[in-house]
This record gives C-alpha cells, structure tokens and sequence, in this order.
C-alpha cells in the first residue's frame, strides 16, 4: 500500500561514526574516514535536511557505551531533531543520549535481546522519541533480522517484528537493508512496500540511495528516506532532491 501523497516526506542525512570521525562503508563493511561529523551536520542543515542521525556503528561490537562527545558537538551545532543509536543497550543509555542533545534513540540489538526497553522508553521519553531500528538481509522470498552491526543473525522476520515492536509502543521504523547498504543501486522497495502494508508507525528507509530517482521511488511507501554517501561525497544535494521529489508530486518541506 502506497503511503498517502498529502503525507510530508522527510530527507535525513545519516552520520555513521566511529571513533568521533564520520566514517561509510559497503553492506556494513570496509568502512572508510569520510568526514568531520559537526562540519557535515551544519552543512546538511543549511541544505534542508528534516534531521539527522548519529549511529555510532562500532559501540555495539565493542561493548561500550554510545558517543555522548560527538552527540553533545552535533546537537550544539544544529537546531534540526536529531537521532542517535548504537550503543544503546539500557534506559541510563538512553537518558544520558537525551541528555546530551538527542531528541530520539534507536535501539536494535537491545530490542531484540531485551524487547521490553522498548515500551520502557516510549513510557519513559514518549513513543516520538523511541525509534527501533531493523537491520534485514533478504533471505528467499522474506527478510531476516540481524543485529551487533549486522554481524549475527537473530532468527525473527522482519515484518512480524516491526509489527512487535509497534505493538510494544516504538513510534518509528529505522529500516536498513544490508544487501543495498552502500551500493548505491536504490533502495530495496519490496521491504518498505511490505512494511507499509504491516505497520501504522513511520518507516525511515536506508540503504542503497545512489541518484533522486531512488529516493522518488522509495518514498511512495516510506514516510522518510535516510542516507549517507551520496550526500558525504556531494553526489546529491538536499535542496535539489527535496524540489525534484516536489515536483513529482510528492510533499516535502521546502526551505
């Protein structure tokens, strides 16, 4: 089911830090240095982007705590919402995420271990601010759900997991599909198609964008479409692609 078309669509640039520098790499793999991660929020603010996200993608795997420096630098910087993930594995992480400037936190592989802090944290902070993110690699005709940075596989399908998490009070999907992630080949549409037609709450879809078109297609089933690379390598910018998506008659936020 397509999302309706008088929905206002969101544009979110995606910092992926590691070690307090912006780093990409390709299916969740090879990253590589690609920027200062304050320089590149204040440029995508001036640009138009809706948010942002901080995911800070070696927390998890390291067993530490998220980067609260790099949220407090980005958060001072920038006067657009701002998500933050990975890491997040308790409430006290989550408190000191708000704490230090997020107006969301995402939660994946402490969902999947621990699926109550999802209704802890949207009792807690509210459902807006409780964002669940998916890791999925498609596995036949469905989609697996695989968490620690993508590096274990955790036996749930993603669909019926998405409408968990909804029914556990998470305000928002941030899906990611590991077989595009980085491969600027477009989004992969089927998985936010099908997610469209399971779930009430927003979907933020990333991985794969690589031109507008990608994003135009994506956007007629996800409420937002987040990305990386394309915007780090200024292959795209936010203010073209938000007036391109305009024009072809979907709504977006035109500064």
């Amino acid at each position: 089911m397509m999302r309706p078309v008088n929905i206002v669509r969101r544009i979110i640039p995606c910092l992926d830090v590691d070690a307090n520098v912006v780093v990409k790499g390709v299916n969740f793999e090879g990253l590589r240095v690609v920027g200062d991660p304050v320089e590149l929020a204040g440029r995508y603010e001036e640009e138009g982007a809706d948010e942002l996200f901080l995911l800070d993608v070696t927390a998890t795997i390291q067993g530490r705590a998220t980067f609260l420096k790099t949220v407090r630098d980005v958060a001072s910087a920038i006067n657009i919402p701002l998500g933050v993930g990975g890491g997040i594995r308790s409430v006290a992480d989550a408190d000191a995420a708000f704490k230090a400037g997020a107006d969301k936190v995402s939660v994946n592989t402490a969902a999947v271990k621990d699926p109550g802090i999802v209704s802890t944290l949207a009792r807690e902070y509210g459902s807006q601010s409780t964002v669940v993110a998916i890791d999925a690699r498609k596995a036949g005709s469905a989609w697996s759900v695989f968490i620690m940075s993508g590096k274990v596989n955790a036996g749930l399908n993603a669909i019926e997991w998405a409408r968990t998490v909804e029914e556990l009070g998470a305000g928002e999907l941030l899906v990611t599909s590991i077989d595009t992630d980085g491969t600027r080949s477009g989004y992969d549409v089927d998985l936010y198609r099908e997610l469209s037609n399971a779930v009430n709450i927003p979907v933020i879809a990333s991985g794969g964008a690589g031109e507008p078109r990608h994003f135009l297609e994506v956007l007629k089933y996800a409420d937002a479409a987040l990305a990386a690379s394309v915007f780090h390598m200024g292959i795209i910018n936010i203010m073209k692609l938000k007036a391109y998506i305009n024009e072809a008659g979907i709504r977006v936020r035109l500064y």
